[in-house]
């Protein structure tokens, strides 16, 4: 390792760095650094390991689990900076990099996950837990299961071939990435507008042959048989995963995913899913009846938002052009900051001494009243070819005993005019809205975590217990005490008007049975497409068999035909490359558990600071230390109430 660090001397991932709480300093950083630190941070971890194997002393959580969390500090400093970046300030040369490490790493690991002298050491740990905390035990379950399911258990053969899927998918979903970036990117060309832009636009343009052309263009992204075609990566990342499975001893690949979550069999996410579309598919076709007799001809797919939001205007004499100017994009992360501030007392103020990756992007440090530092949160708001399309929240370096999180939220919000003499600055829609609440959301589960061992703080808990906070920090967005401190007019200064937020908070339930059931409808192809086992899969063979296949689940779940699932098989970026496979069901479960908190918080009062300590404390500090329904009934008194979704959604 110090032959590593002295053949290297100028990699700065290499060094200590000098810098304000430790954050990265961007302009140090060169391309060629980025392979040498990686290799370093894989022989280091390598050594590590090597040496828990070796040590003499019985298994103990301190030589052998806290030794594993603490094995890879390089790898922990460059792969926090890289893969942020790969992300959010993505380039063909950063594209180049990724796609010769992924498989270092993915090999590296399954090294580590199959070596079996080292799993008997956590498997002793495992069985004789005595005197362990309950966070400790917690850490411990985590990294004994982590062992069961990367394939410790399966004989060489098998293991073989585990660690050859693992390989292939990493290189797949970065490939996919890759492919959905430039057709993202392609869609912009052929458009004149963004993907974060679609909605938007579909509910404002109106001419009908444009709106055709851009929904035919952005349901189709992926689909080409081009070179950005994502098809053939699909179908080979979905029989990979069920081959995975069958390996490990399950029937497919959802079973697996979901043994180790909330909801726990794919049954039960299946009965938990059905009843929601079901309600949702009743709604919407009463909208539908209501929106043909305004249009005067039938609604198809391209008209729904259109119509959808000339209703909204007709039934709540709410435009979104009236709100627009009252959500400029700095004043709403004042707003962002500001509840977080009167919920959970703590400060929140600008870092200029903080180095930035992008000019983009700004930083900011988070304090207790007293001062202690909380952790150095980045905010990079607009959108720009070389970032993905949605919105995130990440961690450059994660909290742990002595060390405080520093975290970004990245979104695609429409940027400022780019013209000099066009003085208007970045204008939100109430989603873009509720989305930088929701993404500070996770950010603030981050930040508050106090627990002492990474695996488990912060938004280290399972999939579906994880947007709950995310989920809950949204309904702050509109509260009159909140919007008071940052909806004011871009132009005039004037708050937003008391009429004007009723109206938005009147409409928030409305077109429910389309925003719900697009979203019900991409878990439940999600579900579907990891049901299958691999002999199921084995008679998929190319781009038609996956539209056939969409069509057959999309009719027998019920979903009409003017709706289309939020995301089609071909850029769904969530369950291909962003670790929500067999698990966008989350965010509708999640939503269950958020709402039903936030009714506990409009019964105590909203602001009343022993409910929100109690948030804090339960659920913020605590990360993954605990089960999610022994923190989640302590906090409430009792298991949530599903019904509570549709109440929230007015589905009822």
């Amino acid at each position: 390792m110090l032959a590593a660090c002295n053949n290297n001397s100028d990699n700065i991932f290499l060094k200590e760095w000098d810098t304000p709480y430790g954050t990265a300093p961007f302009s140090q950083i060169t391309l060629d650094q980025y392979m040498p630190a990686f290799k370093a941070g894989i022989a280091e971890e390598k050594a590590n390991i090597e040496a828990i194997i070796k040590n003499p002393e019985a298994p103990t959580f301190e030589n052998t689990i806290l030794a594993f969390e603490n094995a890879s500090p390089i790898l922990d400093k460059v792969q926090g900076v890289f893969f942020n970046l790969a992300e959010s300030d993505s380039t063909p040369e950063m594209q180049a990099i990724e796609e010769e490490v992924t498989p270092l790493l993915t090999e590296a690991s399954s090294e580590i996950m199959m070596n079996e002298d080292l799993f008997a050491r956590v498997k002793a740990v495992y069985e004789n837990q005595d005197g362990l905390t309950r966070e400790q035990q917690m850490a411990v379950k985590k990294l004994y299961q982590s062992f069961e399911r990367n394939g410790v258990g399966l004989d060489e053969a098998g293991k073989k071939r585990f660690a050859e899927i693992s390989t292939r998918l990493a290189t797949l979903t970065q490939q996919f990435g890759q492919k959905l970036l430039a057709e993202n990117n392609a869609f912009k060309e052929a458009t004149g507008i963004t993907v974060s832009e679609y909605y938007d636009f579909m509910g404002s343009c109106e001419d009908r042959a444009k709106r055709e052309q851009v929904f035919k263009a952005y349901s189709s992204r992926g689909n080409h048989g081009d070179g950005n075609d994502t098809n053939a990566i699909v179908l080979e990342v979905l029989k990979l995963r069920a081959e995975m499975a069958g390996l490990l001893g399950y029937p497919n690949f959802a079973a697996f995913q979901l043994s180790n979550k909330m909801a726990g069999t794919p049954e039960t996410v299946d009965n938990f899913l059905q009843p929601i579309m079901d309600a949702c598919m009743r709604s919407a076709r009463g909208q539908m009846k209501e929106m043909q007799k305004m249009a005067g001809h039938p609604i198809e797919a391209w008209d729904w938002m259109y119509y959808a939001e000339k209703l909204r205007v007709q039934k709540y004499a709410l435009d979104e052009a009236q709100t627009k100017p009252y959500f400029q994009a700095d004043s709403v992360l004042k707003g962002v900051f500001t509840a977080a501030q009167k919920i959970y007392g703590i400060c929140i103020e600008p870092a200029p001494e903080v180095e930035v990756y992008h000019p983009d992007a700004h930083a900011y440090k988070l304090s207790e009243p007293d001062g202690k530092l909380i952790g150095i949160f980045y905010q990079d708001y607009y959108v720009r070819p070389t970032k993905r399309g949605g919105a995130w929240m990440n961690n450059f370096r994660e909290q742990s005993t002595g060390v405080r999180p520093i975290i970004v939220n990245v979104c695609n919000f429409p940027a400022p005019g780019a013209d000099p003499t066009d003085a208007q600055p970045s204008l939100l829609t109430i989603d873009n809205v509720q989305t930088a609440f929701h993404e500070f959301g996770h950010a603030l589960h981050g930040f508050l975590s106090q627990c002492n061992y990474t695996s488990v703080s912060g938004t280290n808990v399972a999939r579906d217990f994880v947007e709950l906070f995310s989920q809950f920090n949204e309904n702050f967005a509109f509260v009159p005490e909140i919007l008071a401190c940052y909806a004011n007019n871009y132009r005039t200064g004037e708050p937003i008007p008391a009429a004007l937020v009723d109206k938005v908070q009147k409409a928030l339930k409305f077109n429910q049975g389309f925003a719900a059931g697009e979203t019900c409808a991409a878990s439940i192809l999600d579900m579907k497409w990891h049901e299958l086992s691999s002999e199921q899969l084995a008679a998929f063979n190319g781009p038609d068999d996956i539209r056939a296949f969409e069509e057959k689940v999309c009719k027998e779940m019920g979903l009409i035909d003017q709706i289309i699932p939020r995301y089609r098989t071909s850029y769904f970026n969530h369950i291909i490359a962003s670790g929500y496979s067999a698990g966008y069901y989350s965010y509708l479960w999640s939503e269950v558990l958020a709402v039903d908190a936030w009714e506990k918080f409009k019964e105590d009062g909203i602001f009343n600071k022993a409910t929100a300590d109690s948030f804090r404390k339960t659920f913020l500090e605590k990360g993954g230390s605990e089960e999610p329904m022994v923190l989640y009934k302590q906090f409430r008194g009792s298991e949530p109430n599903p019904s509570a979704l549709m109440r929230a959604r007015g589905l009822q």
